[in-house]
């Protein structure tokens, strides 16, 4: 086995190829006292968020349509061709009234049902924010807008980071990891686990993610632990290496990485074998098996020890400059069944309550066609999922879609109205940050919520 391979199979195991030797720059000691910076007090419950992350850019606008005949006439003028028919869109009737009625993508039929039992919301036009920002004061350039302003790249990098003035490595996932550590008698295998390899979003100071595979789990260092005769050769030397000790400090952190991931795997593999397998039926596809994992590992928390848990899943492919209609009809309908399937799944073991589902993607798309499709835009709309969620609701104040409107820049771009700060800033209190700790994780949450408050900045979570 060359070097190369060896580092990128041993990487598999727990850290990712790159977050292996960030952390090994580091040294995680340089950073540990962020991990103390928390006054907060865990009570002993279990909490899992999950981000699914549509990377791309996912046209929202189809997502969440409103249903009434005068709102729905304007969508259709200004959506075009890519309106969808106002007899196909699934009706939800939030509990508080804003005078109108909507409805949902016709494929999203789980959504539907949890959002009538009271275990899914709407949260309306959320953007990346530096401060709140008028229509007159983007045209000015009076208030500073986001860095990289309709870039994917940038954009998702904010999402995931919560600093848009500004390109870190450093995600708010991340940051609640350090920050909340001690929720976790494991030490070994991290708080943040990726079903999608190495990102942003799960990055901390002194945390990185625990990648495991959809459909296979904990992978490990390649042909470790196997019996055939050159993999005991194999393993032989590498226990010989990891468990030897030195004194050049970046040699021994290098080691205890790779000792960290062994061990992680082990433990984790272990944890899942010994599960009975779920009544729920997951589909043979990425992001039902992806969810599949997420809830065989809620399940084997307590083997683990484990409080708190941060998934990340991420299901590219939204850019939909061509084909939108027929390609948003065949992703949602997989998102919504692996969605459906994860929620039965949790009901079986009883703990639909102890995790919520949030998506995220860097932007919605233009309202207006480009002819087949639609472009990059701004603000948009997300769905929170759980049965800790004061669901029944949409959050935020749902746009008017007709051109012209006071947040309409031009080309059916829409100005956020709801900060990605306070969307995170509720789900992060629901996990046990404290209000004092907000900052640490979002700088700008003080432009949108007084962290003073004894409310929620949004209030879909029940805390």
């Amino acid at each position: 086995m060359n070097r190369r391979k060896f580092l990128g199979t041993a990487s598999c195991a727990t850290v990712g190829y790159t977050t292996l030797f960030s952390s090994l720059v580091n040294l995680k000691s340089m950073n540990a006292a962020a991990v103390m910076n928390s006054s907060t007090v865990l009570n002993g419950d279990y909490k899992a968020i999950i981000c699914l992350a549509l990377g791309g850019g996912m046209d929202s606008y189809n997502m969440v349509i409103p249903r009434g005949n005068a709102e729905y006439n304007e969508y259709a003028t200004t959506r075009s061709n890519q309106a969808i028919p106002q007899a196909d869109l699934l009706p939800i009737i939030p509990n508080t009234s804003d005078g109108k009625t909507y409805g949902l993508h016709p494929a999203l039929t789980n959504v539907q049902s949890m959002f009538a039992a009271g275990d899914a919301a709407v949260v309306a036009n959320v953007g990346s924010l530096i401060e709140p920002i008028t229509k007159p004061q983007f045209y000015a350039g009076s208030i500073p807008t986001p860095l990289g302003l309709y870039s994917h790249a940038d954009q998702f990098m904010h999402w995931q980071t919560s600093v848009p003035q500004d390109r870190v490595a450093v995600g708010w996932g991340g940051k609640i990891a350090d920050l909340l550590n001690a929720a976790n008698t494991n030490q070994t295998i991290s708080m943040n686990m990726s079903l999608s390899g190495s990102n942003v979003f799960q990055t901390g100071n002194s945390t990185v993610e625990y990648s495991v595979d959809p459909y296979n789990g904990s992978i490990g260092i390649n042909g470790y632990g196997q019996p055939w005769q050159y993999s005991q050769l194999r393993t032989a030397a590498i226990d010989s290496m990891i468990e030897s000790n030195y004194q050049d400090a970046f040699k021994q952190a290098y080691v205890d990485v790779i000792k960290t991931a062994r061990d992680g795997h082990v433990q984790f593999s272990n944890a899942l074998e010994s599960l009975n397998s779920f009544d729920t039926q997951f589909t043979d596809n990425y992001i039902s098996q992806a969810f599949h994992m997420v809830a065989k590992t809620i399940a084997a928390r307590d083997t683990l020890g484990m409080g708190r848990q941060i998934f990340y899943i991420e299901y590219g492919g939204w850019d939909h400059h061509d084909e939108v209609l027929t390609n948003m009809q065949d992703m949602f309908s997989e998102v919504d069944t692996a969605l459906g399937e994860f929620y039965t799944a949790l009901d079986e073991i009883d703990m639909k309550d102890c995790a919520t589902t949030f998506t995220m993607s860097e932007f919605a798309r233009t309202l207006t066609s480009n002819g087949n499709g639609t472009d990059h835009a701004w603000g948009g709309n997300s769905l929170v999922l759980g049965g800790s969620v004061n669901g029944s609701e949409m959050y935020g104040s749902y746009p008017s879609l007709a051109l012209d409107n006071p947040l309409e820049v031009g080309g059916g771009v829409l100005i956020p109205t709801t900060s990605v700060d306070q969307y995170i800033a509720e789900l992060s209190r629901w996990y046990g940050v404290m209000n004092s700790d907000l900052p640490i994780i979002m700088p700008n949450i003080g432009n949108f919520y007084d962290i003073n408050s004894q409310v929620g900045p949004l209030g879909f979570m029940n805390v």
